[in-house]
């Protein structure tokens, strides 16, 4: 019997690739400002190219609503906790930082753009311009793009070129998709950081960092939507083909909840939230009638407690996440994307976690459903590793690489000085 030979793979097959593409070099630092709690990270990426977490620092959000900010002085103070903290667990000192961005009404556009070439070869020149004519459209909106993503080129008569640098061609059309926000927020949000002695390094939207942590690959080229559920908004990430789709933001979340419990059952905040945690859910069940709930009620003492059924608790619950999922259903509908955008949503965020949504989610969006958690993240407390801090690592996988457009064209424009004057200079000629 001939002996069984094992084929060894050449070293450049069976060594990965370590690091990604444009992954950051040595330490660096993401802030995840929400409207429930601010995170900040500081992590470095390892030789095999996946993140590891120095430090990690996180505080109640204060001075923010909906991703907004609200109150300067107050949200100056809870991101300066929270990155002290970050910088004390790390042993180092955080000049600048990745940052979400959920202020301003984020929203997708798609645009076809056309650029005459004259039959000589495309270059890199080119296709600035043409990402600048998309910025351009967005500017004239009072908006500011954030990304600028190239789904694909039309060479002539061909369509579907990946890169079209080096071909010749007569006109040049690009198919762009861009996210951008309100440029009176993003200046409220580059003053607040100023203040705080923080560059934004970038920005990422939120829900494509949350897509980023809780898609696996398969997902995003099959399509999926990612809807992530947090304190004061409910995101929106359509992928399709390797690319963000579609971006879209709605100003209800799970504190919409916690304040519906508090009125309707008269009882304080902090004991509405706990009711939420500990009792709520999406769907009846057969013995909510004859279970019990024992609910403080406001201004009486502590020990003064009000017994009401289950089902009251549930009755008041579903109907703000009914209107949250018609709310969600509808936006993607809007999006027109049909099959690009896949047959599965994956729910995340901390509001995802109450009981029966999941189930309520596939009756009213008619799809598949499953619960999105990030992968797992060296270094990292336990209590940061589920589903309500998926933004915050969606920015840590950024960080390694993750997501990077295929084609990066730097701008390469002149700074400003000072760290507000080179924000501004970012928001205005950063892709």
């Amino acid at each position: 019997m001939m002996p069984v030979q094992r084929l060894t793979p050449p070293p450049e097959l069976a060594t990965p690739v370590s690091r990604r593409r444009r992954a950051r070099s040595g330490p660096y630092g993401v802030l995840d400002i929400g409207s429930s709690k601010v995170v900040c990270l500081i992590a470095r990426v390892e030789a095999d190219g996946q993140a590891r977490i120095l430090g990690c620092g996180w505080q109640r959000a204060r001075g923010i609503k909906g991703g907004n900010i609200v109150d300067l002085q107050e949200a100056e103070q809870c991101i300066r906790a929270a990155v002290a903290q970050a910088e004390e667990a790390a042993e180092l000192k955080l000049s600048g930082a990745i940052v979400n961005l959920s202020c301003g009404q984020p929203a997708s556009r798609l645009m076809n753009i056309q650029w005459p070439i004259g039959g000589r070869a495309v270059t890199d020149a080119d296709l600035r311009a043409v990402l600048a004519e998309g910025r351009r459209r967005a500017a004239e909106e009072g908006r500011e793009t954030v990304h600028a993503t190239t789904l694909g080129f039309t060479i002539d008569a061909t369509p579907g070129v990946p890169d079209p640098r080096g071909m010749e061609c007569e006109t040049l059309a690009a198919h762009l998709h861009l996210v951008d926000s309100a440029s009176s927020a993003l200046r409220n949000l580059g003053i607040c950081l100023s203040h705080c002695d923080l560059e934004v390094e970038e920005l990422v939207s939120a829900p494509f960092a949350a897509a980023l942590s809780v898609l696996v690959e398969d997902e995003r080229q099959l399509g999926a939507t990612v809807v992530d559920m947090g304190g004061g908004t409910t995101s929106i990430a359509i992928y399709g083909e390797g690319h963000l789709l579609h971006t879209a933001q709605i100003p209800v979340g799970g504190w919409q909840v916690t304040n519906d419990l508090a009125r309707g059952l008269a009882t304080p905040i902090a004991q509405a939230e706990r009711i939420k945690i500990l009792d709520g859910c999406a769907l009846q069940g057969g013995d909510d009638a004859k279970a019990m709930v024992n609910v403080p009620q406001v201004g009486e003492d502590e020990d003064h407690l009000v017994s009401v059924p289950r089902s009251t608790v549930i009755n008041i619950i579903r109907p703000r996440i009914e209107e949250t999922l018609e709310l969600v259903r509808d936006r993607i509908d809007a999006a027109a994307l049909g099959r690009e955008a896949g047959a599965r949503v994956v729910l995340t965020g901390g509001a995802s976690q109450l009981v029966g949504l999941r189930e309520m989610a596939a009756q009213i969006l008619d799809r598949p459903v499953r619960l999105g958690r990030p992968a797992f993240v060296r270094g990292l407390p336990d209590p940061a590793q589920g589903s309500d801090f998926a933004t915050t690592l969606g920015l840590v996988a950024w960080g390694t690489g993750e997501g990077r457009p295929l084609i990066d064209i730097d701008p390469a424009p002149e700074r400003g000085f000072g760290r507000f004057a080179r924000f501004v200079n970012w928001l205005r000629e950063r892709v």
